[in-house]
């Protein structure tokens, strides 16, 4: 059995979050942990409220509320939005907590002491109108790289060339619209990356991650590592002190940014953990403290991967203390809608909360899995969802398992036939059940979920294609010796159809083994037996409709509300 860490990239504060952030980052973070889980491993899944920087005060005082209250209600909207898709953290924290102030003042301590952070002055937008400084995303304007309009003071959303607010072309306010800005002298930390560039790749080059989190950070490096700015004029987040911990002169009234305490949340997270539910969090996280046999991997969408391969690293490295730092990182491109973005405000797209209104987790679960954005940019379209659903889980899986368990119930007396003997039919069905488990399996360790889905679906047709052949409701007629293998294997498919969908589709999986009085969801090995598991004699009872199918009239009226084909 083996330590396994999982963090999925934080959730950020401003409102519920969208299906292309489920499927980029949380989704498969808690498909790979369940996965895990079920071979038998240790695993701890944090996460948590990404809940400092500018758009929490920005949303707070559109909500007419005080910063502290709107983070506490939205922390509990998208713990309950997680626990009604069955994402299955060990931990859902806030970057807000004690814990992560103390961590992010250590580290800004232990930084400062190795020479990798220091005073600098900045010019920096001063809002006329607003009577204040304007941090990063308190300011937009155009790209200058790219010429894109509405890029924040942080980053384009366009290109994702990481932006100081003095970079942009024709700066407005984006507290009050006014362009009666200017640049004026301000003190900040600066974190000083630079020097540690060969370091960082180093570090990268070390790592076997895919493709697109390497091409990704290699980006950033060649570009050029500067040194980021680490303190804002904001209100909401982690006190600047000094090297003692006491105020810092000078910089009152002054936080540590948004990206540069927000990933150390993922240890702070763990802290939480472990004071709630008597864990040690130093055995996860310090190398000196059991952490060196903790395998380490972190799920976020492509647009937080710089962070996490350059800023972060430089945090951990930098301090010269023994953390554990990322073994693999897998990246998501991005789901967009029809083609283009989600959007509140054009009401485009389905959000977490939207989406449970209409249908079932795992519906959108396994869509998001079998279908989401893991090689490129995925589109998702109310047709291919449509489509998908009614093929793969309700003509595939669904209606093989009702049709089994309903023929044993009238006709095998509602129990699991005695009788009979498997022979080369179930043989060879057998041998191709291990090949699409292993392929399954391979996928699943490899972190390619779009594959993994794929085989687990090959195995559900396996079974249909088995009934169709041993067909037991022709066999009944003549031989019910042969009948009874037939049932007996099917309903003994049931029970591994159920594990291996238990981690896209908890919920379901657990109604399916039900059916044929299984509890067993764990993960099937190489060479356990598959096809006479269940005891002979065991009553079984169908659960009636596992996926219903999604209809023309629904597609309509879901394209009308949340946006479909133009």
């Amino acid at each position: 059995m083996s330590r396994i860490l999982i963090t999925s990239a934080l959730p950020y504060i401003n409102g519920i979050k969208h299906l292309g952030n489920l499927a980029g980052s949380m989704l498969p973070a808690d498909v790979w942990a369940r996965f895990k889980r079920g071979q038998g491993h240790d695993v701890l899944y944090i996460c948590a409220t990404d809940e400092h920087g500018t758009p929490a005060e920005l949303a707070a005082a559109a909500a007419g509320q005080d910063v502290r209250t709107y983070c506490d209600e939205q922390h509990q909207i998208q713990k309950q939005a997680g626990a009604a898709f069955n994402l299955s953290f060990d931990w859902f924290g806030r970057s807000s907590s004690d814990a992560n102030r103390r961590l992010t003042q250590h580290f800004a301590r232990v930084l400062e002491a190795n020479g990798l952070m220091e005073e600098r002055v900045d010019r920096m937008i001063y809002s006329v109108d607003d009577g204040r400084f304007l941090p990063d995303r308190y300011v937009e304007g155009t790209c200058p790289h790219c010429g894109h309009v509405g890029a924040r003071g942080d980053q384009c959303d366009n290109c994702g060339r990481l932006l100081d607010p003095t970079d942009l072309i024709d700066p407005y306010s984006a507290v009050s619209g006014s362009r009666n800005l200017e640049v004026r002298d301000t003190r900040h930390l600066y974190l000083l990356q630079a020097g540690m560039a060969d370091r960082i790749r180093a570090w990268v080059d070390s790592k076997d991650w895919s493709s697109l989190a390497k091409s990704i950070a290699y980006k950033h490096l060649d570009e050029g590592l500067i040194d980021r700015g680490m303190t804002r004029d904001l209100k909401w987040g982690v006190p600047v002190v000094g090297p003692d911990g006491g105020p810092r002169p000078g910089m009152e009234g002054k936080v540590f940014y948004v990206w540069f305490d927000a990933p150390i949340e993922y240890i702070a997270a763990t802290e939480e953990w472990a004071e709630a539910k008597g864990g040690d969090w130093r055995s996860w996280w310090r190398t000196d403290e059991g952490a060196d046999d903790v395998r380490y991997v972190q799920f976020m969408g492509k647009d937080n991967v710089a962070f996490h391969t350059v800023s972060f690293p430089a945090t951990i490295l930098g301090s010269e203390e023994p953390w554990k730092t990322v073994d693999t990182l897998k990246a998501f491109n991005w789901l967009n809608w029809y083609g283009g973005k989600f959007s509140t405000s054009q009401k485009r797209g389905v959000f977490m909360d939207q989406a449970l209104e209409l249908l079932p987790a795992d519906y959108w679960r396994w869509h998001l899995t079998a279908y989401g954005p893991e090689g490129s940019d995925a589109a998702f379209t109310w047709e291919q969802f449509q489509s998908t659903t009614n093929k793969d889980l309700a003509d595939v899986l669904g209606n093989f398992v009702n049709r089994i368990v309903k023929f044993a119930e009238s006709k095998m007396d509602g129990v699991v036939p005695d009788g009979g003997a498997a022979g080369d039919l179930e043989a060879r069905l057998e041998a191709d059940l291990r090949a699409g488990i292993a392929e399954a399996t391979e996928a699943f360790e490899a972190l390619e979920f779009r594959k993994a889905a794929q085989a687990i679906r090959a195995v559900w047709v396996l079974g249909n294609e088995y009934l169709q052949v041993a067909a037991p409701w022709t066999a009944l007629k003549t031989d019910r010796d042969a009948a009874a293998v037939g049932v007996r294997t099917g309903l003994n498919l049931v029970a591994l159809f159920a594990r291996l969908a238990a981690p896209i589709m908890p919920e379901t999986a657990t109604r399916i083994a039900a059916s044929v009085g299984a509890t067993d969801l764990s993960w099937p090995s190489a060479d356990e037996p598959l096809l006479d598991v269940l005891p002979r004699g065991r009553p079984v009872t169908a659960q009636g409709v596992l996926f219903a199918k999604i209809e023309d009239a629904q597609v309509a009226e879901w394209s009308e509300r949340f946006g479909g084909a133009s």
